[in-house]
């Protein structure tokens, strides 16, 4: 068990089994790691004296060592067997609990108190998603729930290719804000609702708010300010802070990703140029380095004005950096603009090996409006074949370089967020306008006042009187939204449900692992298409694939939260046609 899910378990047992307050758990679990005790099991078999003088509490101690053995015997007695069902291959060892908590009283969110919240990885990791990505187990699914918790898992997959710099906290928020402006919308069409003045006319927001595009529907956002929760990416983090509980098949490799060749020696790649010739003002702009399965990606950009440009730029980026040469492809693109013709833009890329690697630099700079920018794409192989994701990596990477560079946008009345921009938050306007309460937090720097009036999660915005959607209660409405279907609706592709009555533990259990399988359904939809087409037609596509695929309820007001069929094969269907061929 990592120490991450160690910690994860022993808050868990500490606020949810103990209702311990958050603030007193996390004091008792730093002083317990003061004396190299650091996971429930280790507190199990610890001698009592040892927890006694780290906590400064006989009884305390003993309480506290006594619920940690009852849990050791509890998870020795169930076996790790329980729950999975179908008897499909999967492990939910690293999946986080799905016990569904009250969202203002979830123990895995930060606190406002300094020197006592949790760090933005812990965060991260506390609203992990559980995934599956076997497409056998995935096709034979058919699963019952209403439209909207659909419409937010379909942008949250969405968000980790048009927007990989937004952490997984934001993608619940922004999706979140999707489904409610989509819910304000569809009760407007169906004479459920007025429609009323826009958050712009109440004076709930300001006319500069920025914006996100999510699914074709623009939501206002609030910037995290200085929200850091970037670190070297491993591969479990490239999950996107969502919890593998099986591997992809390997069936699903990408085709055009073949084995690859030794690197080629660099002056084959890029011609020297005397040292002599060489400026030393050049500023490069790098991405942070990405590593999943030992290959590393690394991206960087900077200012070129004209073709003849090319070399000496090339041959500064591997003076300053050598450790680039050692790399298995050092592909780059540019576009120039002509000084003595405004409309024409000159474009070039070099592949170095990496199959459309240029290409997608070029597309990403097109979708940004960028011109008179160099970037250069490195990658060591690893020996382990990517896939898809490989196409998603190279495209973070190269985002994150060129964002310092800035783009142009239209002028509006609205500022449209750029990506490879710092983390944001959905701001909820339904709860603004009706004041604090429900499912929002509001993002002060005191801890506003929200939420069956008691004090909400604060998440340090420094913004006032502004409510957001919180993540947690939306990963929680996932969690609990996907049933399976009964035989009669699934027909011969689910088997029949046993007549016993299932446990609320089991039906939870059900849930996730439902959960897991629509979100492997869109992760494989999402990235057979993400090399090919940039975010913005992604984006695009989305919501066509949604309607295409979500569950038929009944027009009008009486359709109003129904519940239908989900089958998750005919999202499979919806992939890249080349990509389903080779699967």
């Amino acid at each position: 068990m990592s120490a991450q899910q160690d910690l994860q378990e022993l808050l868990r047992l500490l606020t949810v089994g103990r209702k311990t307050p958050m603030l007193q758990a996390m004091a008792q679990i730093k002083s317990l790691q003061a004396v190299e005790i650091r996971s429930i099991q280790q507190i199990a078999e610890a001698p009592l004296d040892t927890i006694k003088s780290a906590l400064n509490d006989e009884k305390t101690a003993k309480s506290l060592q006594n619920a940690c053995k009852a849990a050791m015997k509890r998870t020795s007695t169930a076996g790790g067997s329980a729950g999975i069902k179908r008897g499909a291959p999967l492990s939910t060892t690293n999946s986080p609990s799905s016990k569904r908590l009250r969202h203002d009283d979830n123990p895995l969110m930060p606190s406002r108190t300094p020197g006592e919240e949790l760090t933005p990885q812990e965060l991260e990791a506390s609203l992990g998603l559980p995934i599956c990505l076997d497409e056998e187990l995935i096709s034979q699914t058919v699963l019952e729930t209403n439209r909207a918790p659909l419409v937010l898992a379909f942008a949250v997959e969405l968000l980790r290719h048009t927007r990989p710099e937004q952490p997984l906290s934001s993608r619940l928020s922004l999706g979140q804000a999707v489904v409610s402006a989509n819910s304000r919308s569809k009760a407007v069409s169906i004479g459920m609702a007025a429609k009323g003045p826009s958050a712009e006319e109440e004076g709930l927001i300001g006319s500069g708010q920025p914006r996100v595009k999510v699914m074709g529907r623009e939501v206002p956002v609030l910037k995290r300010g200085g929200y850091e929760w970037k670190e070297e990416v491993s591969e479990s983090t490239l999950q996107e802070d969502q919890t593998t509980i099986t591997a992809q098949s390997s069936s699903s490799k990408d085709p055009q990703e073949q084995p690859q060749p030794p690197p080629p020696p660099p002056s084959k790649t890029i011609q020297k140029v005397h040292p002599f010739f060489q400026p030393d003002d050049i500023h490069w702009s790098t991405s942070p380095l990405l590593t999943s399965k030992d290959s590393k990606f690394l991206a960087h950009s900077t200012k070129i004005t004209k073709q003849t440009q090319e070399k000496v730029l090339l041959n500064n980026l591997m003076r300053k950096h050598p450790n680039l040469e050692s790399a298995t492809h050092n592909a780059w693109a540019y576009r120039v603009r002509l000084p003595n013709n405004q409309n024409r833009i000159i474009e070039k890329s070099f592949d170095d090996g990496e199959q459309g690697a240029g290409d997608l630099i070029l597309r990403v700079m097109r979708e940004m409006d960028i011109d008179d920018t160099l970037v250069v794409m490195t990658r060591w192989f690893g020996g382990t074949m990517l896939g898809p994701d490989r196409w998603r990596l190279m495209r973070s990477v190269v985002l994150a370089a060129v964002n310092q560079r800035g783009r142009k946008t239209a002028a509006s009345s609205s500022e449209e967020l750029e990506e490879g921009g710092e983390a944001v938050w959905g701001l909820d306007i339904e709860g603004m306008s009706k004041g604090p309460g429900g499912s929002t937090a509001s993002a002060s720097m005191g801890g506003a006042v929200g939420g069956r009036g008691k004090a909400s999660s604060s998440y340090g915005t420094g913004v006032v009187g502004m409510q957001i959607h919180k993540p947690e209660v939306a990963r929680n409405y996932l969690l609990r939204s996907f049933h399976t279907a009964s035989a009669e609706e699934g027909g011969t592709e689910q088997k029949k449900t046993t007549k016993t009555k299932k446990t609320q533990k089991q039906l939870e259990t059900e849930r996730e692992e439902n959960l897991g399988l629509l979100l492997g359904a869109l992760r494989l939809l999402f990235d057979s298409w993400a090399g090919h087409l940039t975010a913005a037609e992604l984006d695009k596509r989305a919501w066509a694939w949604y309607v295409a695929v979500r569950p038929d309820v009944e027009a009008g007001p009486g359709g109003w939260g129904a519940k239908g069929r989900l089958d998750l094969k005919r999202i499979l269907k919806l992939r890249r046609k080349d990509e389903e061929g080779n699967s």
